[in-house]
């Protein structure tokens, strides 16, 4: 499917000089003398080499289609993560290159997750928006700093550092963004 060169978001895959690519970090720019253009940061899904890459409105890039299916993920061995398909029972393994680093830190025994695939070769995965993760270690609340919403740094219980307010103890489970590693609210479990 054809999309305007301007119109590529964090986490599409695109086709681009006969490869596959997935765009990491897009910028804006909007120089004084000239057009608009995108800066795209593109990953090749087959070697893992980045390109930055410009795109501007006039021009087309080719999207792939992306089969989408619902795994749970069963267990890690090494840098390899197995995954079940939800209908027919089949397992896949997939590198740690595979999901990406940051993504592998929220990974939960029996998560329902999105494997992306392109002609039968798994490309990626797919995660909750949020997940429900323990503070292992949160700072002490410095008395007085409340009257702006001050934020504290906390560990979680997988290895991950984010902000949280003040009221958040060592030992509260919290709902986690897995985007960003942003805390969204206290886990009402």
């Amino acid at each position: 499917m054809k999309i305007n060169g301007n119109t590529i978001r964090p986490g599409m895959v695109i086709e681009h000089q006969d490869r596959l690519w997935r765009a990491v970090k897009i910028q804006h720019t909007q120089p004084g003398k000239g057009g608009a253009y995108l800066q795209v940061e593109l990953k090749d899904l087959q070697s893992g080499s980045k390109l930055n890459q410009r795109f501007r409105s006039s021009e087309t890039v080719e999207r792939a289609t992306l089969e989408q299916n619902d795994y749970q993920y069963l267990f890690a061995d090494g840098d390899m993560y197995t995954f079940m398909h939800m209908e027919n029972y089949e397992q896949i393994e997939l590198s740690i290159n595979d999901i990406g680093e940051d993504q592998v830190l929220f990974l939960q025994e029996n998560m329902k997750v999105i494997v992306e695939s392109h002609d039968d070769t798994p490309l990626g995965v797919k995660l909750p928006k949020t997940v429900i993760l323990e503070v292992t270690e949160a700072d002490a609340v410095v008395k007085g700093q409340t009257a702006s919403s001050s934020y504290k740094p906390a560990l979680l219980e997988n290895g991950i550092r984010t902000q949280v307010p003040p009221f958040i103890a060592a030992g509260t489970r919290i709902v986690v963004n897995t985007e960003d590693a942003s805390y969204v609210e206290r886990a009402k479990d």
